[in-house]
């Protein structure tokens, strides 16, 4: 599967991320011979990762088991900072909005919440902050100061290992907070907390965060083929009925890159986020949603993706169908739709942080399709784990 975006404004910095449909791409296409330039790059998925889960055996992972017993210490290894840093779309608009823009960061205080390898820490740099407190809760803040040492930047750089909840800056309040903090389905891995923990915290009057908007979307998709391989595979395997899995893989969307031509409907906006003035209970929500057909098809699952904008830099960053390690995030339907052009699915989707680990993601998804062909009211849960 491979999904694309369609917007193309001119005024603010914005970015649309991919994989998860959740992470449409809206970042601006980079030139592949410019990454090179920072190659210390690492941008930002680097969430506040500390503490690594308390036990390695096997015998204790359970179904309760929930991402918060391997994310911290997922990043300290470097696997996944290679994978952020090659993703050139993500990690050259980071580069661009601070090197275009460099009134924004010059002679300023700036705070880079889970600074992972410095990357962004020291794009500011290099731009003229006057000094970068980047924080960092893995392993990978020992690596993080050796490379701001190995180009320089030791004076203007200062590497703060811990958790953004519980380190104490050397500095009273921050001119501006960069972050790349965007997970899966934009929320998932909740890093946006530690972002508003830090804004409330040491964020002036008058500060910037970036980026500082953050959109979710939603559409629909035929996907025959790929749901025909990941879900109805449990109906028969090797001749025997595993059906009972189907169900629990129904509740796991797929993380994944869709193509634009299997876009069936509109796109509808569900929730837009200021991070410049939200608070931590607004990442909560039921948005109501209305898809109308494009086409004669059949739809298979909905389709989530998020834009992230930067609204100061007055450029918008466009898709140019390149995709990034966020992907979409794709959400079987149990039910085969058969939509004429112009129909509609109707619905709500209610999405809030697991209770028991607010890293993780619980969606609701309830539709209804009074068609043609199609006459189904359902509703579906997911957890994104």
């Amino acid at each position: 599967m491979t999904k694309k975006n369609n917007n193309n404004n001119e005024e603010e910095e914005f970015v649309s991320f991919g994989h998860n449909l959740n992470t449409k791409i809206r970042f601006e296409d980079a030139n592949e011979d410019e990454v090179a330039e920072g190659s210390g790059l690492e941008a930002a998925q680097d969430e506040s990762m500390c503490e690594a889960g308390e036990s390695n055996d096997a015998a204790e992972v359970t179904d309760d088991t929930t991402s918060a017993d391997y994310y911290f210490d997922s990043y300290s290894h470097f696997g996944i900072h290679e994978e952020m840093l090659k993703d050139v779309v993500r990690t050259k608009t980071y580069q661009n909005v601070i090197y275009q823009n460099k009134f924004l960061i010059k002679d300023k205080v700036v705070l880079d919440v889970g600074a992972g390898t410095g990357i962004l820490s020291l794009f500011c740099a290099k731009a003229g902050a006057k000094h970068v407190y980047a924080v960092e809760c893995s392993q990978m803040a020992d690596m993080a100061k050796e490379i701001v040492k190995a180009n320089g930047f030791s004076d203007v750089i200062t590497v703060l290992k811990g958790k953004i909840e519980e380190i104490e800056l050397p500095t009273p309040k921050v001119d501006v907070i960069i972050s790349e903090w965007m997970g899966y389905f934009l929320l998932f891995e909740n890093m946006l907390d530690s972002v508003l923990y830090a804004r409330n915290k040491w964020l002036v009057d008058g500060g910037i965060v970036l980026p500082d908007k953050a959109s979710l979307f939603l559409t629909a998709i035929e996907d025959s083929e790929y749901k025909e391989d990941k879900i109805e595979f449990w109906n028969s395997v090797y001749g025997f009925d595993m059906s009972c899995i189907k169900k629990k893989a129904m509740m796991e969307p797929l993380v994944d890159t869709v193509d634009q031509n299997q876009i069936v409907t509109d796109s509808k906006l569900l929730k837009t986020m200021d991070i410049s003035k939200m608070s931590s209970g607004d990442a909560s929500f039921t948005a109501p949603f209305k898809l109308v057909a494009q086409r004669n098809d059949y739809i298979h699952a909905l389709v989530a993706y998020f834009d992230v904008s930067f609204t100061m830099c007055h450029k918008l960053l466009g898709p140019r169908s390149r995709a990034t390690h966020w992907k979409q995030t794709v959400m079987y339907l149990e039910d085969v739709l058969t939509i004429c052009e112009g129909e509609t699915i109707s619905g709500s989707m209610s999405v809030s942080y697991n209770k028991k680990n607010p890293r993780d993601v619980d969606i609701k998804l309830s539709y209804s399709l009074n068609g043609q062909h199609s006459k189904v009211s359902r509703t579906q849960h997911y957890k994104m784990r």
